[in-house]
């Protein structure tokens, strides 16, 4: 097989810093997708203000972790890395949508930063997908 069908090297350090990436925003992301599903009071306004019914809440929340569930399983982590790259871009357009501050309308590209990077960080295959030259 070619060098350049083979994935990259992938360091035990690279390999950890990546998992606890992965790991930090996935447990953000599901506390996130619960308190949507449970309609904590706090996600029940702040839906209200950015104009979201009460009723769509819950499949919000739903959504939200059928797509972290989906990259968390390693044969179909980057299905939810794409997956949550779209839920987060719908964040983004939102808080755009109703003039909320830059550091609000920042937030969720950061997350959509840490989800692809954790993975890049980890995945030999997407490494070779996305190379970084020197």
């Amino acid at each position: 097989m070619s060098s350049a069908t083979q994935p990259t090297p992938t360091s035990k350090a690279m390999i950890w810093t990546g998992r606890v990436i992965s790991g930090i925003t996935v447990l953000f992301l599901i506390f996130d997708g619960v308190t949507k599903v449970m309609k904590e009071s706090h996600v029940m306004a702040a839906s209200a203000k950015m104009g979201y019914p009460a009723s769509a809440i819950v499949g919000t929340g739903v959504t939200l972790l059928v797509c972290v569930a989906l990259y968390v399983i390693p044969r179909t982590s980057i299905l939810g890395a794409v997956l949550l790259t779209g839920y987060l871009g719908g964040a983004v357009a939102t808080h755009v949508f109703i003039r909320d501050p830059l550091f609000d309308t920042v937030f969720p590209i950061i997350f959509g930063a840490f989800v692809w990077g954790g993975l890049f960080l980890r995945d030999g295959q997407l490494r070779m997908l996305i190379p970084v030259r020197r």
